[in-house]
């Protein structure tokens, strides 16, 4: 099928229809610079200390995203919106999430030992 007749049978245009001839996967969005929070960026300590310290308290006591922009407009006069906040804690969430992977074995090998050696053995 040609260019033209793609673009007529899917109803796009014929440029839209060149581009993704060009790549055999979509290109990944990759971000130009790095993102830049000038309001946010001067008060990332004193929102760490609270969180550090929210870690000791009970988890119904603890800031959220909301909490940590209301006292920040209250006591340090942050002039900013709460979606900075609120991408920078889920940021922040994500950054220190355990990662598990998955224990496989291909067909006909498995794992067995006890605790104090584990050996890799042939069924």
């Amino acid at each position: 099928m040609s260019q033209r007749q793609a673009a007529r049978a899917f109803n796009i245009s014929r440029d839209t229809v060149a581009k993704m001839m060009t790549f055999s996967v979509p290109p990944d969005y990759r971000r130009a610079a790095e993102v830049r929070r000038q309001k946010l960026d001067p008060l990332i300590p004193i929102i760490e200390a609270w969180l550090e310290a929210d870690r000791s308290m009970s988890w119904k006591q603890r800031h959220t995203a909301k909490r940590v922009f209301d006292r920040l407009r209250d006591a340090c006069s942050f002039t900013g919106g709460y979606t900075i906040i609120k991408d920078y804690i889920r940021e922040r969430e994500r950054r220190g999430q355990e990662v598990f992977m998955p224990l496989a074995h291909p067909p006909g090998h498995a794992q067995a030992g006890c605790a104090a050696s584990a050996a890799t053995r042939t069924v």
